[in-house]
């Protein structure tokens, strides 16, 4: 089809970049061997791994899933041969790399989604052996029962891999007494360039010389010759390594032997080499009891210097963390989710500004924390009273869970630096400085007026115990200009580190700067490095241009200057840019990977470990949408509101679909798995909307391709309900019948859809007071009487598919002493907008909120108990309608009960026999209402009843997701990982509480029980 300048209609984009011949001939090879993993060429896959948490952006030719150790040693193995020698590999696990550490033109061999298990855990002596790609929070998860954990605290430990930590050998809070990881390895295993096998364990001077790695003559060859090196150059290293807490990466010569040159380490060697000498598969690392006792100070100062400077005095409480974030974080944090679990941590100090804080942990035996704890309260308390060191007050926390919650802020602050507005954003290119601890104040005095002379703002938190600061300048990458000053701020900050005696990379890796190697290291032992990287990798095919080169392969290929996402991005013009903000904001924290089935975000990638379907995944394949777009001269905002190409036209292309390579499909594929729960929105720290920028892709493809018949049947299904219930025992003889269940799965691709209410809630109401109100009645309640009145607003599911909930809800209301008021049925919309109807989604938003207007200016409470539709009028309404909106107010349940409770003075006494019951969040309210969980607490308590809350994943049904047959499987999956476990602990069925429709679904049709809403329980309370 014909492109002109600048159309409004939706092309082939088929500008798949396709592999290398050589590549294609290697994976053809490799997939016809023995090797059981899985390889992935799709274009979305590799467009996923060619970001990380960095600026860069590099474009692998394919991704590797080994399946265990032999994969890895097969694909080595097979690249071995001579045709093969241009084949090139880079590791990956997490993904959560800030300089580009595992990015490559090559190939990626991602360990994190098959070699992820814990293999033995040892307690009696007190180590454990992983594999590379298990998640280190994942690995703690493993060691608590034991006692134990793996000490190294990464800020992305939920998502970070073992094997990413030890070859960038990743340390974090409280390094001073953990630690770094390479302190905590016992012993590696890794396969060589050859394929071979390689085990490092700690070896005696004496024994070097005996074929140590047995049959192993590569591994036995690396050993004797660094060793050998090492040794007669050991005055040198000791005189040239910075004095420092923190490992430089690339590579360890200082370790490799011990102090008295009695025993030697190859596995110091391989930590911190970031994958370019061979790929780590296993690791045997020690481990660290579990402290008996935790309390934290938080210390707030009147200025970010104040808290730097009084760092030092903490340190020498002995500490065992001294953390620091700068106000630009907190300000950041008090607007984001996180937020109220903190907030009674990080209390505002009266007629004070908090610029800055610091957050000191103590952790070990009972009586000497609280003895350390308490000399650091007398000797702050004098401080305050002395005004010194701008303090302006101090919380002591003992409490694990609000220490642990602190820590989750502290971790977000990269996350949160993010969701800086404007277009200038935060970055990570020269964020991990590190300095000896006594020279930290005066050297970030020195980087903050370096930044401030370009005119740039910044965000600070980092590790003052050990002299690592994060320090991230806002630039944006689409400026060519702001592109050409991250080099110039690169280079005067590593110059400025070694001023101070630092390193410009103290803790995230080295990566792409490696072009500054030489100053840190000088000519003599940056030749040692290049000899290393020759013996382990002589043709340079190991995360190639990372670090150093082999001797005389020329220059590195990768350096600060090299290809960023910014590049990309900017080919997107700014007007688009500024219609998908929520796919341009995303910054690659990857806080989406979360490992944890327990952790509402982000449950498709959860379900399928494709990173693909996750939110850092669609942003991406969206961003590239946009770009393909643009160079097809397709004006997006012309094309978003044009009609959609004729009936017969839609149909060829549907038909040809499988035929002509379309970009597009890998996006749709993408955003057909997400589930629309919009956990992505209140999780994410930059808050990326899947959901929305997923409706606005949905309104576009299907321009050009055949919408499905289910898509029709959900966007109409508020439209076609009340007619339905207008005869509801036929409707559901007429749907539920084995035909019709056949016709409806087999021809429209829907399982067990919901039967109708019978009776129907017009027919519990029958003669009701609530019932027959229209605006006009409303608006004849006398005003001295309207305080007393309760205005339920209807959604589709509970109105038709639960009327028993709603008519219970308005038993609740009148036993509350109000009056309630059933306002007319009005279609909300939140199924169109799912689906992608936006016009009609618009239409039906304006025609609601025109009414619930005209309502809420009658100054009475509106309420709605479905958490999905209730957020609808606050989230999607604002984005479609803007100040068309209007003012309207509708409540959730539990907030309407929460005014009425704090409303009155009859609070009864809770025993130990009171009623308990356990409340399952739906994952759109805990997310967009963190506080939901605490408010039914509060209300339940009011009532004379404990209630309990779990933290749950997604239960698999988001709405209409779990009813479409081609989602039955991983929806099933999905209530298994968390819903499923966390049922079977609650002793009986009734003391189960679910708030959204669409759970409740879910629970009936697993569990085998329906739940009850938390109001139906209040309502039993009460009679």
């Amino acid at each position: 089809m014909p492109i002109n300048n600048k159309s409004s209609m939706l092309p082939l984009l088929s500008h798949k970049q396709t592999l290398e011949p050589i590549y294609l001939e290697y994976l053809d090879a490799l997939e016809q061997s023995e090797f059981e993993g899985e390889i992935d060429k799709r274009y979305s896959a590799r467009l996923i791994q060619a970001t990380d948490n960095s600026v860069y952006q590099f474009l692998p030719q394919a991704v590797i899933y080994p399946l265990h150790q032999q994969d890895v040693e097969l694909v080595l193995s097979l690249a071995a041969q001579p045709q093969y020698k241009q084949v090139t590999f880079s590791a990956r696990g997490g993904g959560t790399g800030t300089n580009g550490q595992s990015l490559t033109h090559g190939l990626i061999l991602d360990v994190s989604r098959h070699l992820n298990q814990v293999l033995e855990i040892n307690a009696e002596e007190g180590w454990a052996r992983v594999q590379a790609g298990v998640v280190k929070d994942a690995l703690n998860d493993a060691l608590r029962p034991h006692g134990f954990f793996f000490s190294p605290d990464l800020s992305t430990s939920n998502r970070a891999t073992v094997g990413g930590m030890v070859n960038t050998d990743a340390s974090g809070a409280g390094s001073l007494v953990y630690g770094k990881t390479s302190d905590h390895v016992l012993g590696i295993t890794s396969v060589l360039i050859d394929g071979s096998v390689l085990t490092t364990t700690p070896i005696d001077q004496d024994k070097l010389a005996d074929q140590p790695f047995g049959d192993n003559s590569l591994g036995n060859s690396i050993a004797s010759q660094i060793a050998e090196v090492c040794r007669v150059k050991r005055d040198t290293i000791i005189e040239r390594f910075p004095k420092l807490n923190r490992f430089l990466t690339g590579y360890d010569l200082k370790h490799v032997w011990n102090d008295d040159l009695s025993q030697f380490d190859l596995s110091r060697i391989l930590t911190g080499s970031e994958g370019t000498l061979a790929v780590i598969t296993e690791t045997k690392l020690n481990l660290t009891p579990l402290p008996k006792t935790r309390m934290m100070v938080n210390i707030k100062y009147d200025s970010f210097e104040s808290a730097l400077r009084h760092a030092p005095s903490l340190v020498q409480a002995k500490a065992t963390v001294v953390e620091t974030v700068d106000s630009k974080v907190l300000n950041l944090a008090r607007e984001d989710i996180i937020w109220h679990s903190v907030a009674d941590q990080i209390k505002a100090v009266p007629n004070k500004i908090i610029e800055g804080l610091n957050m000191v942990e103590f952790a070990g035996e009972d009586d000497d924390v609280k003895h350390k704890v308490a000399l650091l309260e007398e000797m702050l308390s004098e401080q305050l009273s002395q005004q010194q060191f701008g303090l302006v007050g101090f919380q002591v926390i003992t409490d694990r869970t609000d220490i642990d919650s602190i820590y989750a802020m502290r971790k977000k602050a990269v996350g949160l630096l993010g969701a800086t507005k404007g277009s200038r954003k935060p970055l990570a290119f020269a964020e991990d400085t590190a300095v000896p601890p006594e020279n930290l104040a005066d050297y970030i005095m020195e980087f903050r007026a370096l930044l401030d002379s370009h005119n740039l703002q910044y965000g600070m938190f980092g590790h003052v115990d050990a002299g690592v600061l994060h320090v991230r300048p806002a630039l944006d990458m689409c400026d060519v200009a702001d592109e050409q000053l991250l080099k110039v701020i690169s280079d005067q900050v590593a110059a400025l580190t070694l001023k101070y005696g630092g390193l410009m990379w103290g803790e995230h890796g080295k990566g792409v700067r490696g072009e500054y190697g030489p100053a840190v290291f000088g000519d003599e032992l940056y030749a040692v490095l290049e000899q290393i990287k020759g013996l382990f990798d002589p043709d340079n095919r190991l995360n190639p241009g990372k670090l150093v080169a082999p001797p005389k392969s020329g220059p590195l290929m990768f350096n600060v200057d090299s290809a960023k996402r910014g590049s990309f991005d900017r080919q997107i013009p700014v007007q688009v840019r500024d219609a998908f903000p929520d796919v341009m904001n995303c910054n690659g924290n990857g806080l989406c990977f979360n490992y944890s089935s327990y952790s509402p975000m982000c449950p498709s990638f959860k379900v399928t470990g494709d990173r693909v379907q996750s939110p850092k995944g669609r942003a991406g394949l969206m961003r590239e949408w946009l770009r393909l777009l643009e160079a097809e001269g397709v004006d997006v905002d012309a094309l978003a509101k044009s009609k959609p190409l004729g009936w017969m036209q839609r149909t060829q292309n549907t038909l040809n679909n499988q035929r002509d390579y379309d970009y597009s499909h890998e996006v749709m594929e993408s955003l057909k798995g997400c589930l629309a729960c919009k956990a992505c929105s209140g999780q994410c720290p930059v808050k990326v909307d899947v959901p929305k920028f997923r409706a606005q892709f949905f309104n576009i493809y299907y321009k050009r391709y055949l919408r499905p018949a289910k898509d029709y049947l959900v966007a109409g299904i508020e439209d076609s309900l009340p007619l339905m219930a207008a005869m509801p025992k036929l409707t559901n003889l007429a749907s539920q019948n084995p035909l019709s269940q056949w016709v409806i799965k087999k021809a429209i691709g829907y399982v067990d859809a919901p039967k109708l209410s019978v009776p129907t809630l017009k027919q519990r109401l029958d003669g009701h007071a609530s019932r027959g109100y229209d605006l006009d009645a409303l608006c004849a309640i006398p005003q001295a009487q309207r305080s007393q009145h309760v205005l339920v607003v209807q959604d589709p599911f509970n109105s038709f598919y639960d009327a028993g909930l709603v008519y219970r809800f308005i038993q609740l209301i009148e036993k509350l002493g109000f009056k309630p008021v059933l306002l007319p049925f009005k279609p909300n919309g939140k199924p169109t907008h799912i689906k992608g109807f936006l016009d009609k989604f618009a239409k039906t938003a304006q025609n609601s909120a025109d009414f619930l207007n005209r309502v809420h200016a009658l100054g009475m409470p509106m309420v709605g108990l479905d958490p999905a539709l209730v957020l609808c009028y606050r989230d999607e309404y604002k984005e479609v309608l803007g100040q068309r909106r209007g003012p309207f107010e509708v409540l959730l349940a539990n907030e309407w009960l929460t005014d009425v409770v704090a409303s009155r003075n009859d609070v009864p006494v809770v025993d130990s026999d009171a009623p308990q019951f356990t409340w399952f969040s739906h994952c759109t309210e805990s997310t967009a209402k963190p506080n939901t969980a605490n408010e039914w607490k509060a209300i339940f308590s009011h009532f004379g009843a404990k209630l309990n809350s779990v933290n749950l994943g997604c239960c698999g049904m988001a709405g209409t997701y779990g009813h479409e047959l081609e989602n039955l499987e991983r929806s099933e999956q999905l209530f298994e990982m968390s819903w499923q476990p966390s049922i079977e602990k609650i002793a009986e069925n009734s003391q189960v509480l679910v708030s959204g429709y669409s759970c409740r679904s879910q629970v009936k049709r697993f569990a085998g029980f329906k739940p009850q809403h938390p109001i139906e329980a209040l309502l039993k309370l009460l009679e």
